[in-house]
């Protein structure tokens, strides 16, 4: 069956099999965002330092072995295990990393090393220190190591050759040190995508500014150039923009020439008469659903232009919910890695019960704890309005109810979703 192009489904959504845009599950939501995603093509060389956090765009081959010889993995006494007789050994010099014994090794002798340090000629072993009575030049092993024991070996991590790195991978700070180990300076990676974004309504007030009566702070500006700041994309602020349609249209128009994504707070729930879904309509491909969750349930996706388009809900904590269950894994596929994975999920017992309507999937905010025994639990962090951003401020997880979940009983077994370390 040939996939449906984003304009067939927007005139015609029955031609998506169980399409329902007044009730989205959360998982064919991601799948269908999924299928429309190109990810950006155009390249640049960086530096090693500059690579953290970027795509990178062809795969990286190990230029040497690593190690690229035969060293020591401990301090203590290298010597030939085949040559050994008894389990006393004669000293006849000392190995240093970066400074090798210069010399061979007959039966019967062994060389003081250190981690690190090059196996001297002839030797394929190394007594720990601590396993070793010293007297002069003559040590005694106090307990004999198996061959090749403590040694590692040329090429043991990587080998000459070897798949580093495979293309459309996400650099982390381990891979930094990987590839200063190689001794590789640059990397080809993916330029970084451009995301704009805005936050719309006329009751917003910038924070530097007194409140009038019936305004509120925009804060969702803020969580979402912090939630966009980790995921190392380049950021373009357009600011809070009043109900004024050709204000809006400029804004949204402008967004969309200068940016690969297009993100916006407020606007978008299905059935209210305002500005910007007319925009939307009028200048993009754009679908609104109602998604069965909670918080979130308005959530938009499409294209304004060749920019992706995604419209979230004005609830502060339904802009952050939204965020990390589509957003998040879109924008890291239109940056190039090659799998975006979902964010782990496991099953700890909370302690409070907890009250919820089955036939939708719920995000509520939680706290992983241990308690006396060491033992993981989690507990809501109270009341769960998606208007509460305290209640994200204090959460360090979410804990995922999905459809076929109803009022829980405390003690019962929960999934819960780690917000530390999201990208």
């Amino acid at each position: 069956m040939t996939k449906p192009s984003l304009s067939q489904l927007i005139s015609n959504p029955s031609c998506m099999d169980d399409y329902d845009p007044n009730s989205m599950p959360v998982d064919k939501a991601r799948l269908f965002i999924k299928q429309f995603l190109d990810p950006v093509a155009e390249t640049e060389i960086v530096t090693l330092h500059e690579s953290l956090g970027r795509i990178i765009a062809e795969g990286i081959l190990s230029p040497a072995n690593v190690p690229n010889y035969d060293n020591s993995a401990m301090d203590g006494y290298a010597f030939n295990a085949q040559n050994l007789n008894g389990a006393q050994l004669k000293v006849i010099g000392t190995a240093f990393a970066g400074k090798a014994f210069n010399g061979a090794l007959a039966a019967g002798e062994c060389v003081r090393i250190m981690t690190g340090a090059a196996m001297p000629e002839g030797a394929d072993t190394v007594a720990v220190q601590e396993k070793v009575l010293r007297d002069g030049d003559t040590i005694t092993l106090s307990e004999i190591p198996k061959p090749h024991a403590n040694v590692r070996y040329a090429g043991e991590d990587l080998k000459q050759g070897q798949s580093v790195l495979s293309a459309g991978h996400l650099m982390r700070p381990a891979d930094l040190g990987l590839l200063a180990s190689l001794g590789i300076a640059n990397i080809k990676a993916y330029r970084k995508l451009k995301v704009a974004f805005f936050s719309t309504g006329d009751e917003l007030a910038a924070i530097d500014k007194p409140l009038a009566t019936g305004q509120v702070y925009d804060s969702n500006r803020y969580t979402l150039y912090g939630m966009l700041s980790r995921l190392g994309v380049e950021i373009i602020d357009l600011g809070a923009i009043a109900d004024d349609p050709q204000l809006l249209e400029h804004t949204l128009l402008d967004a969309a020439g200068q940016a690969d994504a297009v993100i916006t707070s407020g606007g978008v729930s299905v059935g209210e008469a305002d500005y910007m879904k007319q925009l939307l309509s009028r200048h993009g491909q754009v679908m609104f659903w109602k998604i069965a969750m909670k918080p979130g349930r308005p959530l938009a996706y499409g294209k304004i232009g060749k920019a992706h388009y995604f419209g979230l809900p004005g609830n502060p904590v339904a802009v952050m919910v939204t965020f990390y269950q589509f957003v998040r894994e879109a924008l890291l596929s239109l940056m190039g890695e090659a799998a975006s994975p979902a964010l782990p999920m496991f099953k700890v017992e909370c302690t409070t019960p907890i009250k919820k309507l089955t036939g939708r999937t719920e995000f509520q905010r939680g706290i992983l704890f241990t308690d006396a025994t060491g033992t993981w639990k989690v507990k809501p962090t109270g009341a769960q309005g998606s208007a509460i951003l305290s209640s994200m401020s204090l959460a360090n997880c979410f804990i995922v109810l999905d459809e076929s979940v109803g009022n829980l009983d405390a003690g019962a077994l929960v999934q819960v979703q780690l917000l530390e370390g999201i990208i």
